[in-house]
């Protein structure tokens, strides 16, 4: 958890207008999450911080790769990501329940954390369905393992379709 420290904005001592935050997102952050999809990637996050009278606007912008793994050949490849989000936190004492998009700031907060809302939005930001074709760059998933797939899968129909077992059924059509 100490390297999650580094993602934490210190707010109190910050005059009213736009500071500017830049993170470095590697491998180190994700292992701080034990059960993460992702488990390396190389990102840069910036966020703009706009501190108001009554509220802290969060501007994030997160861009690089993600190392993942192709659901199709199982090879590793890396995922370009580019995420840009609005996080609002809101002075007051009271947590605000219909909408859980708002973050609440206790008058004794003194800092917000930012690495469980970056590591929510990489996170997202992973296709459903990865595989080497949506790196962007043409490549196309590894044709000797896709074979070698579909041979182990596949199996001889022959075999299956001469169990002697279902001869008696297939007198009853």
């Amino acid at each position: 958890m100490k390297t999650l420290k580094t993602y934490s904005i210190p707010y109190t001592g910050l005059k009213l207008g736009r500071h500017e935050f830049d993170y470095v997102v590697d491998e180190s952050f994700f292992k701080e999450f034990e059960y993460s999809l992702v488990k390396n990637g190389k990102l840069q996050c910036n966020v703009v911080l706009d501190k108001q009278e009554t509220m802290i606007i969060l501007d994030f912008h997160i861009f690089g790769t993600v190392e993942l793994a192709c659901d199709r050949c199982l090879s590793e490849y890396n995922q370009p990501v580019d995420i840009h989000e609005q996080q609002i936190a809101k002075f007051g004492e009271e947590e605000i329940d219909e909408d859980e998009e708002i973050i609440t700031l206790g008058k004794n907060d003194t800092e917000i954390d930012i690495a469980g809302l970056i590591y929510e939005y990489i996170t997202v930001a992973v296709p459903y369905i990865t595989a080497c074709s949506n790196e962007g760059n043409g490549r196309d998933c590894d044709k000797e393992m896709l074979d070698r797939l579909n041979e182990l899968s596949g199996g001889d129909k022959k075999e299956k379709s001469e169990d002697p077992r279902w001869d008696a059924l297939k007198k009853l059509k």
